[in-house]
């Protein structure tokens, strides 16, 4: 339907005589003008200069940058020659902002026999008087911070550059925006209608740059007449773990389409990490007011509405605590390529991601996928302990063994003649590991490893992998997995493993506390919450012994630091070519999960070693 007769069929008429041609024409005829840019059209149903009030009606929508107009007729009253119509009014404002309402009303009288409307600024808004105009007034809230756990900043402070103008000082505005266009890819007409539609007295921010950026383009932007300067200093710069954190960015034009529509200048955007996840919750929205403004001293006059849409920013509090983060990349300054993540065993909170520039804090460390080698022996004692096996009983450990006709081979030094299997899970033996894949059941093992959370739904606001275990078809598979040739790992995954023995109960991670989601419409936000998973009593008081012994006469002894007992297990294991060893295990009430490159199975109880030293000394 038309907007012409949309309005026609609208009207309730309030005088069921009016005098001819109708006040109704008239009045549909300006509004619908107004309303589709025919402006003409409108002019010609008031009383007023044609020009004058053609250039009203499109200044007013320049002045309010306005991307539609909308009007509804309420009614029309008439009487001795003279009529009113009431309207109701529906600006969209675009900049992501609602639309503004008002109610209007239309005066009219008969002009040589023709219905006019009175002509006044009044008729464009019941409070704008002659010699004034509108003007939109934004006031953007700062970007909140991500902190830690005891609600310290994760961020430190970055000059922002901010290139402004004061409208009533430019002497070509147009001739302006097109310089500034072209130097940084935002559109002419969107810069020259924030310089448009602005108090002509309120310095405008139009592009906010980053330092290096601003940099590199300061000669020729200072060459643009009637543009300004500013240094904005805004929290932007990520703190350890700064993968993790996240990097923010001014808003540039590739970036707005990230964030759904033009932005006002001054708006950042996270580029990765957290500040990319909860980019929503961290800047909130803007604060937006319509305003009237003398057009001779350029001063306000009067706020007509005023309003802050969509979501209030809030800080993102997350479990990272600083100590330990600290303590992690401490242990990782020395030595080669690898891994850390801390959590509490109590919570699955997560306290600590590290790694060196090799790997990455988020796409290998929490959603790596590495096999999880003889460290994976800490879920098959849960299913060896279900098929009643005898952890005294002798078990070799020979440098090479076949099972199911796949050779496994000892990496080190062999544990013995003729070890127990407690012995072989303290020093890691593969051998001995593997010969016991006819002794369980592959549905036993696969659900102790689901006890343990691998391959579980857990999800986290950063991507994240729980784990997996190839098919077990045979007594080969099933010694593979056992050995964790055929599991594939997180070193978040395995923290959470040594969580869960630490504390007795295995627990999905938890990165962040506040906001509880992101908001995101992905699969994986859509997941229902997985519970944590009580283990059995015994198991657990076998596993802590197993991993106690590891540490104090074990593979694992490099792990050993003062304060309270620490417990773990190593594990030797490649991927494309690299050798990688693991150290799974906790001290008090941190879990760890270490990964290095490095031939020498120990090499991650070594890193494990400096991470509980520096954690005790408060490094």
């Amino acid at each position: 339907m038309s907007a012409a007769l949309a309005l026609a069929v609208t009207v309730p008429m309030m005088s069921s005589c009016l005098d001819e041609p109708s006040a109704h024409e008239a009045v549909r005829d300006f509004l619908v003008g107004w309303q589709t840019g025919d402006y003409s059209t409108a002019a010609r149903r008031t009383d007023g200069d044609e020009r004058k009030v053609r250039k009203a009606l499109e200044d007013a929508k320049i002045q309010l940058d306005a991307a539609s107009f909308r009007f509804a007729l309420k009614g029309i009253r008439s009487s001795d020659g003279r009529a009113e119509a009431d309207f109701a009014a529906e600006i969209d404002l675009g900049e992501n902002n609602p639309l503004w309402e008002y109610d209007g009303r239309l005066p009219l009288h008969l002009v040589n026999g023709q219905w006019k409307v009175r002509w006044s600024p009044s008729v464009l808004h019941p409070r704008l008087r002659e010699g004034q105009r509108f003007a939109v007034k934004p006031d953007p809230e700062d970007r909140h911070p991500i902190v830690d756990r005891a609600g310290d900043p994760l961020q430190e402070l970055a000059d922002l550059h901010v290139a402004t103008v004061i409208p009533a000082r430019l002497k070509d505005p147009a001739a302006l925006c097109e310089q500034l266009a072209k130097l940084t890819g935002f559109p002419k007409d969107r810069l020259l209608s924030r310089i448009l539609s602005a108090s002509p007295s309120m310095e405008v921010p139009l592009v906010t740059f980053s330092r290096t950026r601003f940099a590199r383009l300061r000669q020729q932007l200072e060459a643009i007449e009637g543009l300004r300067f500013s240094i904005r200093p805004q929290a932007v710069a990520p703190a350890s773990p700064v993968q993790i954190v996240g990097a923010v960015t001014a808003v540039t034009p590739e970036t707005e389409q990230q964030l759904g529509g033009p932005q006002r200048a001054g708006d950042t955007v996270g580029r990765d990490g957290l500040q990319k996840a909860y980019q929503e919750h961290l800047t909130g929205s803007t604060q937006t007011s319509v305003i009237t403004v003398d057009l001779k001293t350029l001063e306000e006059v009067e706020e007509l509405a005023k309003w802050r849409p969509g979501r209030t920013a809030t800080p993102v509090h997350t479990t990272l605590d600083r100590h330990t983060q600290r303590a992690a990349d401490a242990a990782l300054a020395t030595g080669g390529p690898g891994m850390v993540v801390a959590v509490q065993g109590s919570t699955g909170e997560v306290w600590a991601v590290s790694a060196t520039k090799e790997y990455h804090q988020e796409t290998d460390a929490l959603a790596g996928k590495f096999p999880a080698g003889t460290a994976f022996s800490i879920v098959a004692v849960e299913a060896l302990l279900k098929a009643q096996v005898d952890l005294k009983q002798k078990l070799p450990c020979p440098a090479d063994r076949t099972v199911g006709g796949v050779r496994f081979r000892q990496t080190g030094s062999p544990a013995g003649s003729q070890p127990t299997l407690q012995g072989s899970f303290a020093n890691a033996c593969v051998t001995a590991l593997a010969s016991l894949a006819r002794r369980v059941d592959p549905a036993a093992l696969r659900g102790s490893a689901t006890a343990f959370g691998i391959g579980s739904s857990w999800t986290l606001p950063l991507r994240s992998f729980s784990g997996s275990m190839g098919p077990l078809k045979n007594d080969a598979a099933t010694a593979r997995a056992i050995t964790g040739q055929n599991v594939l790992v997180s070193p978040l995954s395995m923290a959470l493993v040594a969580g869960a023995v630490a504390s007795g109960t295995w627990r999905p991670p938890v990165l962040v506390l506040e906001p509880k989601t992101t908001d995101l419409s992905t699969e994986t936000e859509k997941r229902k919450p997985v519970s944590p998973v009580k283990l059995d009593d015994k198991t657990v008081s076998t596993l802590r012994a197993l991993m106690r012994t590891a540490v104090t006469s074990g593979s694992a002894r490099a792990a050993t630091a003062p304060g309270d007992p620490v417990h773990g297990v190593t594990a030797a294991a490649s991927r494309e070519g690299r050798a990688l060893s693991w150290f799974v295990g906790w001290q008090g009430d941190i879990a760890v999960a270490v990964l290095v490159e490095n031939p020498d199975p120990t090499a991650g109880a070594t890193v494990a070693g400096r991470f509980f030293q520096h954690l005790r000394e408060g490094t």
